[in-house]
C-alpha cells in the first residue's frame, strides 16, 4: 500500500497527464459528444475518426482505476479526487458485456468497472442511469 504522500504524488500526476492538449480534447469529445446507444454505436466510433479518442480516455481511466485497486494509489484519495471515471464508465456500462464479447476481450475495462461499481455501492445501477440521463440531456440541450 502507498503512502499518503505516494498516493497524492500519483494522483497530480495523473491530474498533469489530463491537461495534455491531445488527452484535453479527447476528454472533452468523450464528455460533450460521445452518448452510445447501442454496441454497435461504439463500434462506428472505433473504426470512425473519434477511435483514438475513445481509447485514450477509456484505457487512460481503466490504468487509473488499476494503480487503485492494486494499492498504488489510496481509493479513498482517489475518489475524492476524481468523478470523471464514473462518467465514462456510465457512458459504457450498458453495454460492456456484449461489448467484451464482441472485441474478445472478457476484461476489457475490469478494474474500471471494479473500482466503479466498489465506489457506487448497491444503488450503483440506478446511480449509473441516472449518468447517462443527465449527460444525453446536456448533449440535447447543447445542439
Amino acid at each position: 500500500m502507498s503512502t499518503a504522500y505516494e498516493s497524492a504524488t500519483l494522483l497530480i500526476r495523473l491530474y498533469e497527464m489530463r491537461r495534455e492538449p491531445t488527452m484535453r480534447d479527447a476528454r472533452d469529445w468523450y464528455v460533450r459528444g460521445f452518448n452510445p446507444t447501442s454496441v454497435d454505436e461504439i463500434m462506428r466510433v472505433m473504426s470512425g475518426p473519434h477511435s483514438g479518442h475513445f481509447r485514450m480516455v477509456t484505457s487512460y481511466w481503466d490504468m487509473a482505476a488499476s494503480f487503485v485497486l492494486n494499492g498504488a494509489i489510496d481509493e479513498k484519495m482517489f475518489n475524492d479526487a476524481n468523478g470523471e471515471h464514473i462518467v465514462v464508465f456510465a457512458k459504457l456500462e450498458p453495454f460492456i458485456t456484449e461489448y467484451r464479447g464482441t472485441m474478445g476481450n472478457a476484461a476489457y475495462l475490469a478494474s474500471l468497472d471494479q473500482l466503479v461499481l466498489q465506489r457506487l455501492g448497491a444503488t450503483a445501477k440506478e446511480q449509473l442511469a441516472s449518468i447517462r440521463d443527465r449527460f444525453r440531456a446536456m448533449a440535447a440541450a447543447a445542439r
